[in-house]
């Protein structure tokens, strides 16, 4: 595993005094002469946490499996407690850093991917629907490098309006929670034909981020013509990450339906980025 330092543009964007803390953790398969002419995919995932801690089994274990698939994976531990952009800027730095080093890492600069799981979803959500945005781009001189070309959303927060989960907004809003900002985070109303095509699981009796959520999310999509693939699973509530041993806390997170999932992202992959 390799540590990346990210140069994030904060000040650019007005993001003064606060404690921004985001490192790159790349878990990539060594570049050889026999592979050296094929490039691979690459994700870079978002753990979950509501904003306030990361995930370890949203981690490591994920990256893992992804680059057991082909799939060269780094991990963004974006900072905690962050007023909205920061977060969006790290994960558009980390999404830059990827394609501007795409031959070192044996990557398809235009198969990167970002995935995220609960208030990581939010994020990997945040950055498909608003790289294009003067708030984003502005700070990163306008360039385009910060685009992802695929999203895969896990049981993601995504609105700030009713259904939303409230830990994760109030870490994002802190003392700036006015009306337009509450709008650029209520993520469903921001979907446009720019938005990247999408990978989306939830489980139906998620109790700490509602599933309609996703169903706001799939429906924008819809809307604006994306292409997307969704899963809604009806038990497991919520955080289950790979839903199998590898990422169990307990015996709930093991759901041999659910777990179906990474799998069936691996086959919409390889379909929609061959």
């Amino acid at each position: 595993m390799k540590t990346i330092k990210l140069n994030i543009p904060y000040e650019k964007a007005g993001l003064k005094g606060g404690k921004y803390c985001a490192e790159l953790t790349a878990v990539t398969l060594k570049v050889s002469p026999e592979t050296g002419l094929r490039r691979r995919p690459a994700v870079i995932i978002c753990p979950g946490g509501g904003y306030e801690m990361l995930s370890d089994r949203e981690a490591e274990p994920v990256a893992m499996r992804f680059a057991s698939f082909g799939i060269n994976a780094f991990i963004l531990r974006y900072s905690l407690k962050a007023q909205f952009p920061a977060n969006a800027l790290e994960l558009a730095a980390s999404i830059a850093h990827v394609r501007s080093n795409a031959k070192e890492y044996d990557i398809d600069p235009d198969k990167i991917l970002v995935c995220g799981f609960s208030a990581g979803g939010h994020l990997a959500a945040s950055i498909a629907v608003h790289w294009n945005n003067s708030l984003i781009k502005e700070p990163f001189g306008y360039a385009e490098e910060h685009k992802p070309n695929g999203t895969i959303l896990c049981y993601p927060v995504i609105t700030s309006g009713e259904f939303r989960h409230e830990g994760s907004i109030t870490n994002i809003t802190r003392e700036n929670s006015n009306a337009e900002i509450l709008d650029m985070l209520s993520l469903e109303k921001h979907v446009s034909k720019d938005t990247p095509k999408t990978f989306i699981w939830h489980c139906a009796d998620d109790k700490n981020v509602p599933v309609q959520n996703s169903l706001d999310y799939m429906r924008a999509l819809s809307c604006n013509n994306i292409t997307y693939e969704s899963h809604i699973y009806p038990n497991g509530g919520h955080g289950l990450s790979l839903a199998d041993e590898a990422t169990a806390g307990r015996d709930s997170h093991i759901n041999k339906v659910c777990d179906k999932w990474f799998g069936l992202c691996i086959d919409w992959i390889r379909r929609e980025f061959n």
